[in-house]
């Protein structure tokens, strides 16, 4: 089997939650399932691959059951959530891909990296917190918590109070070199989960953990820039990038190049919290010497290798 190279695919929060009647542990199980199943057959193709994935419902989950509970147990920091998630999607993800390298006879391994990611301490988003996490509050808790722990918390659209937390810029993967050497041994790795754990360092290279989130994207990004894959795939819930996205002049690519993908972003054809961080980690990718890119749902990622279908982002 000719080596294809080595693929970053960074697969979207979609895979594990189809909608809300489908949450459970072993609904989120069945959908990873479907989803390795596509990312084996890349491998059967010869991709040497490493898988990242978002974490945000599970983090919410874990945060839910800790407030629930705080009158029984100590509540889990933010960071710590983070490491939780990648344990357990890793497990998911590592379950389903063995099975299904066993299934088709492959001599293939898979492991998880619980992965911490360097923001800059000094990043703006610290002093402007936007990323809502954990359960609606009434004012008086959102008060009560923003002055006993120091939380920064806003009203959300008539829906309650809730926390607010920073979404810094990632600036380093601690772990790329373990994933390096594991993928360049022929080891799938899940890495990177969730953006990674916000950590930050201090001027003796000691790194703390810090509550914040990472959009998983821009990590996967940084990720697949560092060692140097030559394709990086956004799995998503789309199979094709579209302008003008749910209107009558919808218009979808089946490529563009990075100067294209600059314009599209400065006309506003991506949302924000949607399509948008998607290009712009993308962007980054490219600006940090990445190949080629590609965007599609988990279901026509074989198809879309092949040049069938999916939106191709080209220098």
């Amino acid at each position: 089997m000719e080596s294809q190279g080595i693929a970053v695919v960074a697969v979207g929060g979609n895979a594990l939650i189809k909608d809300k009647a489908h949450q459970t542990v072993q609904d989120q199980f069945n959908c990873a399932n479907d989803t390795m199943k596509h990312i084996v057959d890349m491998i059967e193709k010869g991709w040497d691959v490493v898988v990242t994935h978002g974490n945000g419902p599970q983090v919410g989950f874990i945060l839910r059951r800790s407030e629930l509970a705080r009158h029984e147990l100590h509540e889990i920091p933010l960071d710590y959530c983070g490491a939780d998630t990648q344990g357990a999607i890793g497990y998911m993800f590592q379950n389903s891909l063995q099975n299904e390298f066993n299934r088709r006879g492959m001599d293939k391994h898979a492991a998880t990296v619980v992965t911490q990611t360097v923001v800059d301490k000094d990043d703006p988003a610290f002093q402007n917190p936007t990323k809502p996490i954990g359960s609606f509050m009434d004012e008086s808790e959102a008060t009560r918590r923003a002055e006993n722990e120091g939380w920064a918390v806003v009203e959300d659209a008539g829906r309650g109070w809730r926390r607010v937390v920073p979404s810094p810029i990632p600036t380093r993967i601690v772990e790329a070199d373990v994933i390096d050497t594991l993928v360049h041994s022929g080891v799938t790795v899940v890495g990177v989960g969730g953006g990674g754990i916000p950590v930050v360092e201090d001027g003796n290279g000691q790194i703390k953990g810090v509550e914040a989130v990472i959009d998983k994207d821009f990590s996967s990004a940084l990720m697949a820039a560092n060692i140097k894959a030559d394709l990086f795939i956004i799995s998503t819930a789309v199979e094709k990038v579209a302008l003008n996205f749910n209107t009558p002049d919808e218009v979808q690519l089946d490529q563009m190049t990075v100067a294209e993908a600059k314009q599209y972003v400065k006309e506003g054809h991506f949302a924000p919290g949607s399509m948008l961080p998607k290009i712009q980690a993308i962007i980054k990718f490219f600006e940090q010497g990445g190949k080629k890119a590609l965007i599609t749902d988990p279901e026509h990622i074989s198809e879309a290798l092949e040049g069938k279908t999916g939106t191709w982002i080209l220098p």
